[in-house]
């Protein structure tokens, strides 16, 4: 199972945006076991401390802060390993992740209120896993948000976008959380010396590139504090994006190249949206889809819902002749 992380498809949108010539594609990290880019931060932060011997199947306990992603990821590989995990999640964790985390025989660690100060959940839920890590005997936290085994994974991402390209790609396109793709990326690319552009996209409302963190709904992107493996300087420009803005990119992707994505992949296509203009004509494109959008079927993809949090909007999306 291990050895089909990775090496997920990079695919040719010709739909999209057929009236800019760009060749654009994308990365269909839904293709991973786990459903997602975060398998591959997952065995990153594991594997090597697991062949290290710092973490023994039967003695050692993972504890982790996720709201789905990459709680399904560590799930999986401690599953696998017969290590046992603990996640913390929020009152915002969806029930099909805490349905899927319990599939895999991890146990949930729920953080019902927020901080004091900020009303925000992560402060809370990373001072969770701080408490338990302290409290049980041979606990470990990956901590996603500054362990370098993370951002390490993604030289590979890279990597893949650019054997694929022939090493050319003009511009990549990126939702930002931990840093942890952003930051593998980029360093790849610097190491390699490639001419990438690396585009940042974030949500408006996290604290990541320095706006006043507000309360967001869509997960995925965007971080209400300043993640440790943030370094904004590996951005050559960042975007920034509304909740509506990600919803009306997801629906259009599905609607144009029948690609069922998740919210960070509509926070990309809505940054693409505002910056394709500016690109040379012929431009190679890739853009990061770190999940797919089955985990945000009664979110993104339910009418209803949209309708209760931004009002009548499906014109924004439904093509017209």
């Amino acid at each position: 199972m291990l050895a089909t992380v990775g090496n997920t498809p990079l695919v040719r949108l010709e739909k999209l945006y057929p009236r800019f010539d760009v060749q654009l594609h994308a990365k269909l990290e839904r293709f991973n076991p786990g459903g997602s880019i975060k398998d591959r931060s997952a065995l990153s932060m594991l594997l090597e401390k697991i062949q290290a011997g710092e973490l023994v199947p039967g003695r050692s306990v993972v504890v982790e802060s996720s709201s789905g992603n990459l709680a399904i990821g560590l799930a999986q590989i401690c599953g696998y390993f017969g290590i046992r995990f603990i996640c913390v999640v929020d009152a915002k964790t969806t029930a099909q992740n805490i349905a899927i985390l319990r599939a895999y025989q991890a146990e949930i660690e729920l953080v019902d209120h927020g901080d004091p100060v900020t009303g925000e959940y992560l402060p809370v839920r990373l001072q969770r896993v701080r408490d338990l890590v302290a409290s049980i005997p041979h606990a470990y936290s990956p901590n996603q948000y500054a362990n370098p085994l993370n951002p390490k994974a993604h030289h590979r991402t890279m990597s893949e976008i650019a054997a694929a390209l022939d090493g050319k790609v003009d511009y990549l396109l990126a939702s930002t959380s931990t840093f942890g793709t952003l930051r593998g990326c980029a360093e790849y690319i610097r190491a390699e010396g490639l001419a990438t552009k690396v585009i940042a996209v974030d949500a408006v409302g996290s604290a990541i590139f320095g706006q006043e963190p507000a309360t967001r709904l869509i997960p995925g992107h965007g971080a209400s504090v300043v993640p440790a493996l943030a370094d904004p300087s590996l951005a050559d420009e960042v975007v920034h994006v509304t909740d509506l803005e990600c919803v009306v990119a997801c629906r259009r992707l599905v609607v144009r190249e029948a690609i069922l994505a998740g919210g960070s992949t509509g926070a990309a296509v809505a940054a693409l949206e505002k910056v394709i203009g500016g690109f040379p004509a012929g431009s190679t494109v890739a853009m990061i889809c770190a999940d797919g959008g089955d985990r945000y079927l009664n979110t993104i993809y339910n009418d209803e819902w949209v309708t209760r949090h931004f009002g009548e909007v499906s014109h924004l999306w439904k093509d017209h002749a």
